[in-house]
């Protein structure tokens, strides 16, 4: 039986307090090791690290063969190691940052789940609209909230499935066959295939996952808003219609952009900031849909969002699809189209999972991917059987989430040497408020949202003004991403660039120019497919990007380049749920262990405790995942290969320094 790093551990701290005590353990790991132990050890082997073979030779340490399934240690594993702070999660939301997060996470979910609606209902012979919309966001925030291991995460209707569902219902509707029905199956198949993934502890896979196939994603994540945003004002011809609805969504996404602006700025006071930053959006669309109905505009009739009775299905139906009334034969046709979701949803809510919890979110509890996988499938079998669109991870709004919960000091600028730039001082992020009640309260606020009244304020807003929040979510994504900020580098002027710009330290600057060329080639390759009736296939061009960066990209390039122009999505300590990161571990390694060495005696600060490294260099430290199944996991700095070193915050605001973000 292989040993793994964990199970190094005790030999190395008996032997720590000198005598022959440390001998007789190393002879005889088990001697004098109560049962209660041995389990726990048991389990914390189960998804130890690859990267831990850096603290055991090859002698002491050897991995599982990759054929080797182990079923349920993954998600015994999360369970387990998020279940000692289940309730800190609910303690911590005693914090003054829940509230403005809730209200802000209300509105960035409802407002994107309307503009879907708005398209689905238009695509799909209005077999989906906003009441089943909404209930999709307040199932997956609910369950998720309240069971998952990852509860920053937030869960609703996003812009892939919605291409998916009437994709679907295009290749599905001239067949006669039962649509809510057929996707009803697509759903059931699709929890059992969610379960398989979960209980093989597919999640594993997610080390792979670096900000390439990310940055590509969310590009295209993008581009779907800006079309969706273009189609929407398309269906109003070229009357009097069309141009009241084009400069009201320009109008929308000007003002929307004007208010993002000013909360990134140095104007007015820090609250003035970050109430223009939270609430700008939400406001926009307020003022706007109440501005066309003054003076000579109320004349002009615009389309409004379409709206059914409270707490009803937007058809003739009940809330439980008759998905027994199709034929066996769609049933099994079904099972393809069920695969395809599976890759997208495993791909789409892992990521969001991953950069919602960055590696410049300090944060303190661990990560559980293979059970929020099962939960994933369970929502998906129940929206199925409600005849709801299916919810998964948000991007951006899950990284918006953990953002809004961040707590911050001001601080001196260290980088500030000259005598011009003194006393100027940056924001900086102290840790993250936790827990789970901002996520159940904006599900539960969207709840809200179906009864009669609100539904009678929500179908007063004007299409145009959808139109215009579709404009400024794709820049917003846009502004972001790691492709744009690469395109803004290779633009500017060589000699107007800093010096210290992460991208500068690449001698050949044709390899940059050569990593941007691939990912806008693999964007093409995603959005084109999606503008064809094989778009339903897409899921799976995005996840063959995953083997791309792992096999190929390493022989166009070298280690310092990819160091460089790609990273790990997520934190060493987030990544210890799935066995470690494959990008970069020896930079972020060495990165890491530099933090350690800085520190007293080869004494970590833990979260709740301190953890006594090894004396002498070998294996038998205690991994980040053993910490965290103690109880006792640490705030991991930023190692800094993130794309906030290329000069962009999370947000797409220009930051001044690595890791650091101003408000």
């Amino acid at each position: 039986m292989s040993q793994t790093a964990d199970s190094l551990t005790l030999p190395t701290a008996m032997h720590s307090s000198g005598g022959s005590h440390g001998g007789a353990a190393e002879s005889n790991p088990g001697a004098g090791v109560s049962p209660g132990v041995k389990i726990r050890r048991w389990a914390s082997s189960l998804l130890t690290s690859r990267n831990h073979r850096g603290n055991a030779t090859a002698s002491e340490y050897t991995p599982d063969s990759w054929w080797k399934i182990h079923l349920f240690r993954g998600m015994v594993n999360d369970v387990r190691r998020r279940g000692p702070y289940y309730w800190s999660d609910w303690a911590d939301a005693w914090d003054y940052r829940v509230v403005p997060s809730t209200i802000y996470m209300y509105f960035a979910n409802i407002l994107p789940a309307l503009a879907f609606s708005l398209d689905m209902f238009t695509k799909t012979n209005m077999q989906y609209g906003v009441n089943e919309v909404l209930l999709a966001s307040v199932l997956g925030a609910v369950v998720f909230a309240i069971l998952a291991c990852q509860p920053l995460v937030i869960v609703g209707v996003t812009g892939p499935i919605t291409v998916f569902n009437y994709t679907v219902y295009d290749i599905m509707a001239p067949t006669g066959t039962n649509y809510l029905a057929f996707m009803c199956w697509i759903g059931l198949w699709s929890l059992v295939f969610h379960w398989i993934l979960a209980a093989t502890n597919s999640c594993n896979w997610l080390r792979y996952v670096t900000r390439f196939p990310c940055d590509i994603f969310g590009f295209y994540v993008a581009f779907i808003y800006l079309q969706k945003g273009i189609q929407v004002l398309e269906r109003f011809g070229d009357q009097a219609p069309f141009y009241l609805s084009l400069s009201t969504a320009l109008l929308v996404f000007m003002i929307a952009y004007a208010c993002g602006e000013l909360g990134g700025s140095s104007l007015f006071s820090h609250p003035v900031r970050v109430f223009l930053k939270d609430y700008g959006t939400p406001l926009t669309v307020i003022f706007f849909t109440g501005f066309v109905h003054l003076g000579r505009m109320k004349t002009v009739e615009l389309e409004k969002l379409p709206t059914s009775a409270a707490f009803f299905p937007t058809a003739d139906r009940n809330w439980l699809v008759n998905f027994w009334e199709i034929s066996v034969a769609d049933v099994f046709i079904a099972i393809p189209f069920a695969i395809l979701l599976t890759i997208l949803f495993y791909f789409d809510h892992n990521v969001s999972s991953l950069i919602a919890q960055g590696t410049e979110f300090p944060l303190r509890k661990p990560a559980g991917f293979h059970w929020d996988l099962f939960l994933l499938g369970l929502t998906t079998g129940i929206a199925g059987i409600l005849g709801l669109p299916f919810p998964n991870g948000l991007i951006p709004q899950a990284p918006f989430h953990t953002e809004s919960l961040c707590v911050t000091k001001v601080v001196a600028d260290a980088e500030e040497n000259n005598s011009e730039a003194k006393g100027h001082y940056v924001v900086k992020r102290t840790h993250v408020v936790e827990q789970r009640v901002s996520n159940l309260a904006q599900g539960l606020l969207t709840l809200g949202t179906m009864t009669g009244p609100l539904l009678v304020v929500l179908h007063l807003i004007p299409q145009a003004v959808l139109a215009g929040l579709f404009f400024i979510m794709g820049y917003q994504a846009l502004e972001g991403n790691g492709i744009t900020a690469k395109l803004l580098f290779l633009a500017r002027d060589r000699a107007l660039t800093p010096g210290g710009h992460p991208l500068s330290r690449i001698p050949r600057r044709a390899a940059v120019w050569a990593f941007v060329a691939i990912e806008l080639a693999a964007f093409g390759a995603t959005f084109a497919i999606t503008q064809t009736v094989a778009a339903v296939g897409f899921p799976v061009v995005i996840l063959a990007l995953i083997p791309v960066r792992a096999i190929v990209l390493p022989r166009v390039f070298t280690p310092h380049e990819l160091d460089i122009l790609d990273a790990p999505t997520a934190s060493p300590f987030t990544m210890e749920s799935v066995g470690g990161s494959y990008a970069a571990p020896a930079a972020a390694t060495g990165i890491q262990e530099g933090v350690r060495e800085s520190r007293t005696g080869g004494v970590i600060e833990g979260g709740e405790g301190d953890v006594t490294e090894t004396e002498g260099g070998g294996g038998g430290r205690k991994s980040e995942e053993a910490l965290a199944e103690e109880g006792r996991g640490r705030v991991v700095e930023d190692v800094g290969i993130e794309m906030s070193r290329l000069g962009v915050s999370r947000r797409g605001h220009p930051s001044r320094t690595g890791g650091r973000e101003e408000n």
